[in-house]
């Protein structure tokens, strides 16, 4: 009978030591993090920060999770816990996931010629769906920003003569590559993506989609997402999210699309923003892409991007320093917001202090 008794309560311990958290309406606190690796971690992401000249790394959020629990968060300049901060690019993986749930509904598949869903694409027939999930549209785009303006595609389509209909801006450009060839980074793509969802959906339901889909199982009640004059989301660029509300993006993505006991995103998706595009061809230090994800993984005989970080790494990136990291392999997610401007900041080394400090902080 003792016997019995203590296999019992050894099954019991072994399904509480290995017990999974999730946020309610708020993140659950975990083993609080001290030590000389946060100070260093802190000493890197936080350093004085001189508003006049917005020089240097200028960190707004940095926000940690570990087992599906908050174990670091600490904000600066205007931002708090409670500001929807501006995501840039991480609303492309934002779109991703959006997306993710309809293809869940089997309402398209990767290989669909994205002309099916968004009919301006008529001289382009040959791309997919999956072509712009991969930026592979083969489109002649130029993602030059400030140090450029005058031959950005970008800087048209958000700011001059692209601005009001962002995805038939994008879908007039000509070719330069067979679609699926070749990688060429494209916040047009992005844009083609979500006017595709319209139709994907259907009208009726694409204004609230992102929230009755993504936003609101996730438990995230302020997200903002702009659109442009048709009443498209841009993908591209103008989501904004807490940083604890991304968290929770990061969480449903660091657990293969699962939240809770339901699988909002397919795990054959997750695996496809998981897994490099065949066409990219490494470049020094730049991380490699997936599906509107970016991938720590070595291709093309180039070294991982982030050397310091595990090989599982995966993120969601924006400008001026935004970063959504999540590393399966550690149960980490980490949120960066930044107000970067001068490109001191550096993935690798805010990764390397953030392992260093956050390594084995969850108990049994």
């Amino acid at each position: 009978m003792f016997k019995g008794l203590s296999l019992l309560f050894i099954l019991l311990l072994s399904q509480t030591a290995h017990a999974e958290y999730w946020p309610a309406e708020q993140w659950s606190p975990g083993p609080k993090v001290t030590g000389a690796a946060l100070e260093a971690l802190e000493t890197y992401a936080f350093p004085p920060r001189d508003d006049t000249t917005r020089t240097g790394i200028r960190t707004d959020a940095l926000l940690v999770i570990r087992d599906g629990q908050l174990i670091y968060e600490r904000y600066a300049g205007p931002t708090t816990a409670d500001t929807p901060h501006l995501t840039w690019s991480i609303s492309k993986s934002l779109m991703a996931a959006v997306l993710g749930v309809a293809y869940g509904e089997g309402l398209f598949t990767l290989q669909d010629p994205a002309v099916k869903f968004y009919p301006a694409l008529e001289n382009h027939p040959a791309i997919t769906l999956a072509d712009l999930l991969h930026w592979a549209s083969g489109l002649d785009w130029q993602e030059d920003y400030e140090y450029a303006p005058l031959k950005s595609s970008v800087v048209a389509m958000l700011y001059t003569r692209g601005h009001s209909n962002m995805a038939a801006f994008t879908a007039g450009h000509d070719e330069y590559a067979a679609p699926g060839q070749a990688f060429r980074y494209s916040s047009g793509d992005s844009n083609l993506l979500s006017a595709a969802l319209k139709n994907i959906v259907g009208p009726s339901r694409y204004p609230d989609y992102p929230w009755s889909a993504l936003f609101e199982p996730l438990g995230i009640h302020h997200a903002v997402w702009e659109t442009d004059a048709t009443g498209a989301f841009v993908a591209s660029s103008y989501a904004y999210l807490t940083a604890r509300d991304l968290a929770r993006v990061g969480l449903l993505m660091a657990r293969d699309g699962r939240w809770g006991d339901r699988q909002l995103l397919p795990k054959d998706w997750v695996a496809f923003n998981r897994e490099p595009f065949t066409g990219y061809r490494a470049h020094q230090d730049e991380a490699v892409a997936g599906g509107q994800w970016w991938l720590n993984r070595a291709v093309d005989g180039a070294a991982q991007p982030w050397p310091d970080a595990p090989a599982d790494t995966f993120a969601a990136l924006g400008h001026w320093g935004q970063a959504l990291y999540v590393i399966p392999s550690e149960n980490l997610v980490i949120v960066r917001y930044g107000d970067d401007r001068d490109g001191s900041y550096r993935h690798n080394e805010l990764l390397k202090l953030a392992l260093k400090a956050f390594a084995g902080t969850v108990q049994p």
